[in-house]
């Protein structure tokens, strides 16, 4: 059966089932697909079967449908692999995964005869201690305890977790067969194989398919306890030919995966060795195993829920911080736009260009948040490219010349003329160095001011060959500084030291930009001794255009720019 599986996004782990001859919509109105992902749209894109083939179309959705990485505009066929990008969530399309669904198989008593030879309650007493009697075997049972109570506090991916806890299964009862069922979040009611493992490959599909009783499935949840199951094949009782006898089944454990009053599923396994038979005390540590596995999984779910609480209190807080900030510049737009119509008015060309200069002010700050929010919120692959550094600057400083006019401020520019061209992204650090260059000149005073942007080559020792050449740029200004309290947190999103007319992205975006370069930045300032920014970059274009640059030569860049 073709399933949607939810690869990325709050409902990370759920798979919807694709009726053959139903459509299904994506959304979170009523009759779509259950989505907890607040950035999908009520009616996002719609899944229509047609002669055999699956096709998907977006319903102008606000964020758009994605397949492959690529924005659909039309009627697409989906192939299986694909993958499916609405909001904030990623869906895998294809069939059920054959290593699992495809191989268990839960069958009557009409097919598959069960006898319980004991069944034992899964409570908070199996978590304790699975054999009761201080012997050897419960000793090496406990250790198999521990083992299970460090995956609860190191394992938060839930396939991750649930394959661990079934290594650990196989190291300590040698089945020949086992897997893991879990409550179906698509389906109520039905259970769904989540790992699968056997002892030996199988040789063919007939032996790769394990059936299991549904007697046992529904008395170990439904009951919660674990079910020792003995369908012994020398039994006069069956016959050669008889459902024991074809499905090789000889000793079975079942028990359920729970926590509290919640049941998450099972785990089972099986052997068909001749004159084996699982113990009951294996049987109580298969319960300890069970309630484990759902204490993590619990964990998991929690762990899931504290990452969306945090996720939506950032969205929260980010939300009323650009808010914000963008009240205050459309102001700025309304106010100078008010000063234009006024000029026009009167067909007074004064007016006017004042009412210009601001509107092109707030135009220029709105431009710098928007670029800033795209960076900070969606990191760019580097397009790498030997770039000198005095071109960027004098970009910048060109690009400055109007406010450091208004300000009575000079702009000093010192370049290294020894430096040669770096490997760096030029878009990225232009936009690094505006935001620093930008704020330099908003902190001088309204006269007098000085901004002193320096750049300097460093040269490694030449014994010490490992080491690449550094670059180092300054941006220093004479203003008031910054006091102490605030150094700790300048780098922090949406924190300013500016007021109304800050955003607390810039510094953010331009550590970003300088960390994704490999570099580091560093602040300097007291009050009412200014302040100088430092970005330190490597310098060496072979190893940063050379993808087969080594680890040990990127550790001593490392430890040159923490020398640096």
């Amino acid at each position: 059966m073709l399933v949607l599986t939810v690869i990325e996004g709050p409902d990370a782990g759920r798979v919807f089932e694709l009726p053959a001859h139903e459509p299904q919509l994506i959304g979170r109105s009523s009759e779509a697909l259950p989505l907890s992902d607040n950035t999908v749209s009520r009616r996002h894109a719609e899944l229509t079967p047609d002669g055999g083939e699956w096709w998907i179309r977006d319903l102008e959705s606000q964020n758009g449908t994605w397949i492959n990485g690529v924005r659909i505009r039309e009627r697409v066929r989906l192939r299986s692999g694909d993958l499916i990008r609405v909001g904030s969530t990623l869906f895998g399309f294809g069939t059920i995964d054959p290593a699992h669904a495809s191989q268990v198989r839960v069958v009557g008593d009409a097919i598959l005869e069960t006898e319980f030879e004991h069944t034992l309650a899964s409570d908070e007493d199996s978590v304790i201690l699975a054999e009761p009697e201080p012997s050897a075997a419960a000793v090496h049972h406990l250790r198999v305890i521990y083992r299970l109570t460090s995956l609860i506090g190191t394992s938060t991916d839930r396939r991750a977790l649930l394959h661990a806890v079934m290594d650990l299964v196989f190291n300590e009862f040698s089945p020949e067969r086992g897997f893991i069922l879990l409550r179906s979040q698509a389906t109520a009611g039905r259970m769904e194989p989540a790992v699968v493992r056997y002892k030996l490959p199988p040789r063919d599909d007939s032996e790769a398919k394990i059936h299991v009783s549904r007697t046992i499935i529904q008395h170990c949840v439904s009951r919660c306890e674990g079910v020792l199951s003995t369908n012994a094949m020398n039994d006069p009782r069956f016959q050669a030919g008889d459902s024991v006898q074809r499905f090789k089944i000889r000793s079975a454990i079942c028990s359920p995966i729970r926590h509290r009053d919640r049941v998450y599923g099972a785990i089972y396994i099986d052997s068909s060795i001749v004159n084996f038979s699982f113990t009951r005390e294996q049987l109580a540590l298969m319960n300890a195993i069970g309630l484990h596995t759902g204490l993590a999984l619990a964990n998991t779910e929690l762990s899931a829920q504290k990452i969306q609480a945090e996720r939506l209190a950032a969205m929260g807080e980010t939300v009323a911080s650009l808010s914000h900030s963008i009240k205050n510049i459309l102001q700025g737009l309304r106010g100078g736009a008010d000063l234009v119509e006024m000029g026009l008015v009167r067909r007074d060309l004064d007016v006017s260009s004042e009412g210009w200069t601001i509107l092109k002010r707030n135009i220029d700050r709105i431009v710098g948040l928007t670029m800033n929010m795209l960076t900070f919120s969606r990191p760019k692959q580097l397009e790498i490219e030997l770039t000198p550094l005095k071109r960027l600057i004098e970009e910048c400083a060109q690009l400055l010349e109007p406010a450091c006019s208004e300000k009575d401020c000079a702009m000093i520019l010192d370049p290294d003329p020894e430096m040669p061209p770096i490997p760096v992204d030029p878009n990225l650090m232009h936009q690094a160095l505006m935001n620093l260059m930008t704020n330099a000149v908003e902190a001088v005073g309204s006269s007098g001011g000085v901004v002193t942007v320096r750049t300097i080559y460093h040269v490694p020792d030449p014994l010490l060959q490992a080491q690449p050449p550094m670059a180092e740029i300054q941006v220093r200004d004479n203003g008031p500084g910054i006091p102490e309290d605030r150094l700790r947190w300048i780098f922090e999103p949406f924190r300013t030291t500016k007021g109304t007319r800050g955003t607390g992205l810039g510094l953010a975006v331009t550590r970003r930009i300088v960390e994704d370069h490999r570099g580091r930045i560093e602040v300097e300032s007291s009050e009412h001794a200014g302040t100088v920014f430092r970005i330190i970059l490597p310098a060496d274009a072979d190893s940063e255009l050379d993808p087969a640059a080594t680890a040990e030569s990127r550790a001593a860049e490392k430890d040159l720019l923490d020398q640096a």
